[in-house]
């Protein structure tokens, strides 16, 4: 008798005696006979019971998610009955012997269908949610994926190198989860939001090729595309240039697809920064589908139309979008559409809809058949589409459109689930805005090297500074960021002063990090892609749930296990810690 997973039979398997073992998955009484599926993480075997034999008994009291052994015949199903659907579905097994190994309550929803349950209720259970097969299947790609990344890197002479996870905090863009220092009392530990610097420090140490498959964590609100704790693939690599960074990443990538998923990349594109937001309206575009937006100043240079000549007088722009068979919506559509627009931040939107009898717009006095002709040009636009315009100060009118371009494209089924573009963005801004302090600060983080010929400058117009960073995006998710490193501790503190910073400051937050820069530290660069990103896309799932063993909610909690939770006053007391009244 041999034991066997329950995907594992087939036809050639008749007349074999075998032991299964796994979870009643569904039980049906027919015809004096019990079939139940039996279900593990390969698949689900049918067993049958039958009178005669004594584990018929039990069967008649079988529930679901049971788990038992059972022993018995392979046999062929009846003609007639197999099921194509199942690779197990030639065979079925006429039980002999029956063990239940445990019993099982009544769970609290379906496992053995993959429709949503309430996500709370999900997430308590997540012991039973994680049986379900899509849940297996999911967390199968997961591992298939990690495990192409870590011998793509094995192949090529990488080194996979653990760093710490108690560090020194840095200041990396979010709020670091801390923890408290028993024998440092009033001093804390930082778990790590990323191991960039420790990864840095290993080129130093003459490593030359680092990859680590790290647990990061970020105290920051969540979205359904991101997590407090997270998995990222880290890569870094010394004497290497911009194109040998993305070149790696890319063949990793589509290595992974092809042999995870087995399909076969195109060449990622690559964008610049300021191209691809005057294309799309975002630097992380979903190119699954064309629409690409308009700027058309021109078009309504000398207009009448007071929105329209308001904004051009104030330097602001005119963006147009194309609404393929968009001219067949009622006016109230389009009223709905424009109320769409101002969720997503529009001050307004004003459509013309190029019907096959006759041009109609919401400013229709201002709009003339000229202006349909050029917009139509513009964007290659037919007869029976509309267009959509968003006047506003520049990067808001792109923002607004690139926003409305995705919206355009679920209406009219343009983005394929099945398909995956890539894509690659290049020449960030050095520095942006902060909106809360008005000060500048990196755009990604200060250890990024300039682009080339622009040290200068910092000086002279540090907002004009080009970075040496990249990121790679996925059907309008980034999936990662990464850049060429400063590597002259001269040239790092030139940067931390640009940003504010004495020399106490550097010392203090990075005094370990340039003292090491001083002892011969090679050019490097590096990348980090995120994992449960790349899982979520590759599954075809929209949130990060469906791809992580235990995540948390949007309100950072663990509902399975009740965390976070209080500690105890002995614990809190070693850690020279008060306790704090509970909410």
């Amino acid at each position: 008798m041999t034991r066997r997973s329950c995907g594992a039979l087939r036809a050639r398997d008749a007349g074999s005696r075998v032991e299964l073992c796994g979870w009643v998955h569904r039980r049906r009484d027919h015809g004096g006979l019990i079939f139940v599926d039996l279900r593990d993480r390969d698949g689900l075997t049918q067993v049958v019971f039958d009178p005669q034999h004594a584990a018929f008994a039990p069967a008649e009291h079988l529930r679901s998610e049971d788990v038992l052994r059972v022993c018995g015949l392979v046999r062929k199903r009846p003609q007639g009955t197999e099921n194509a659907k199942l690779g197990t579905g030639e065979v079925e097994v006429a039980v002999e012997e029956l063990e239940i190994l445990n019993r099982s309550l009544v769970p609290p929803f379906q496992v053995n269908v993959d429709e949503n349950a309430d996500e709370s209720l999900r997430l308590e259970y997540r012991y039973l949610d994680l049986r379900r097969p899509r849940m297996q299947r999911n967390l199968t790609v997961r591992h298939r994926i990690i495990k192409a990344m870590r011998d793509f890197f094995d192949e090529r002479d990488f080194l996979e190198i653990e760093t710490p996870l108690l560090i020194k905090g840095t200041p990396e863009g979010a709020r670091d989860y801390l923890v408290p220092s028993r024998l440092y009392p009033g001093s804390f530990y930082a778990l790590p939001q990323s191991p960039q610097l420790l990864k840095q420090i290993c080129m130093i140490a003459g490593f030359g090729r680092y990859m680590q498959i790290a647990r990061c964590m970020r105290d920051e609100d969540l979205r359904s595309d991101r997590q407090p704790e997270f998995t990222q693939l880290d890569v870094e690599m010394s004497f290497c240039t911009q194109d040998d960074v993305l070149e790696t990443m890319e063949s990793c990538i589509g290595n992974v697809w092809k042999r995870v998923l087995d399909v076969e990349l195109a060449p990622f594109p690559r964008m610049t920064f300021s191209d691809v937001l005057e294309r799309f309206g975002t630097d992380k575009p979903d190119l699954r589908f064309g629409l690409e937006l308009a700027v058309v100043d021109d078009v309504f240079a000398g207009t009448e139309f007071v929105v329209f000549r308001s904004v051009l007088e104030s330097g602001g722009a005119i963006v147009a979008l194309r609404f393929p068979g968009g001219a067949a919506l009622s006016r109230r559509e389009f009223d709905a559409l424009t109320e769409e627009a101002k969720l997503l931040g529009a001050r307004g939107m004003v459509w013309v809809a190029l019907g096959v009898d006759g041009i109609k717009s919401s400013a229709q006095r201002f709009v003339e058949e000229r202006h349909a002709a050029a917009l139509a040009k513009r964007l290659g636009a037919e007869r029976g589409d509309a267009v959509l315009l968003f006047a506003d100060d520049r990067v808001a009118a792109l923002g607004v459109a690139g926003k409305m371009r995705v919206e355009v494209a679920r209406r009219t089924g343009l983005r394929r689930a099945d398909a995956f573009a890539f894509c690659w963005i290049t020449d960030f801004p050095y520095l942006e805005i902060d909106a809360e302090t008005g000060k500048p600060v990196p755009a990604h983080h200060p250890f990024t090297e300039p682009a080339p010929g622009e040290w200068d400058l910092i000086e002279r117009d540090p907002l004009r500074m080009r970075a040496q960073h990249y990121d790679m995006v996925l059907n309008g998710y980034e999936l990662g960021s990464g850049s060429i490193r400063i590597h002259k501790p001269e040239l790092q503190r030139r940067i931390f002063e640009m940003l504010g910073m004495t020399a106490q400051q550097i010392d203090e937050q990075f005094g370990f990090f340039v003292r090491a820069l001083d002892y011969g530290a090679p050019p490097h660069g590096g990348m980090a892609l995120g994992i449960d990103r790349i899982a979520m896309l590759a599954c075809g799932e929209e949130s990060l749930h469906e791809v992580i063993a235990f995540p948390k909610t949007q309100t950072a909690r663990d509902l399975m296990m009740d965390a976070p939770a209080p500690a105890s006053e002995k614990q809190l007391r070693e850690l020279q810690l008060r306790p704090q009244p509970r909410a």
